[in-house]
């Protein structure tokens, strides 16, 4: 399955991703953050554990396995800018602040505002179509989550 995405996302033109494998880009992609400043937190898996099960309706245990995948995939995948383009094409606009939200929570989880992170978090938000504003909202809702 790992290796399919990974075909499908380095192709010229992502296709638009079944649903599975766009759960896997979004676990992966919150993995891909909490690793971006080399302290992979145990608060920030846990907090990927909570996001996935809440976003998803999943189990404890399905979510910590997605996120297990997802680490696996995020190791070998390709750059963000494909990777986030790919998310883009399977989420609708009004859905993408929430994605947005689940990624501040996870860079606030070890309760450390890395420079790293937020330069991640800057790139997901142009190539999601959002903005700094929208942004600093899904900031302040996650930091009060």
């Amino acid at each position: 399955m790992i290796q399919s995405l990974l075909n499908r996302l380095l192709a010229p033109t992502p296709a638009r991703l079944p649903e599975p494998d766009a759960r896997l880009a979004l676990a992966a992609l919150l993995v891909r953050l909490a690793r971006t400043d080399g302290d992979y937190a145990a608060s920030e898996i846990a907090r990927i554990d909570r996001v996935l099960a809440d976003c998803h309706g999943l189990s404890p245990f399905a979510a910590a396995s997605l996120r297990a995948e997802a680490e696996a995939f995020e190791a070998s995948a390709p750059d963000t800018v494909r990777f986030t383009r790919a998310l883009k094409a399977t989420t609708e606009h009004e859905d993408r602040a929430v994605l947005l939200q689940a990624l501040w929570s996870v860079a606030l989880a070890d309760g450390e505002r890395g420079a790293e992170e937020d330069q991640l978090i800057r790139l997901v938000t142009s190539l999601l179509g959002l903005t700094d504003v929208d942004s600093a909202l899904a900031r302040q809702k996650a930091a009060r989550t």
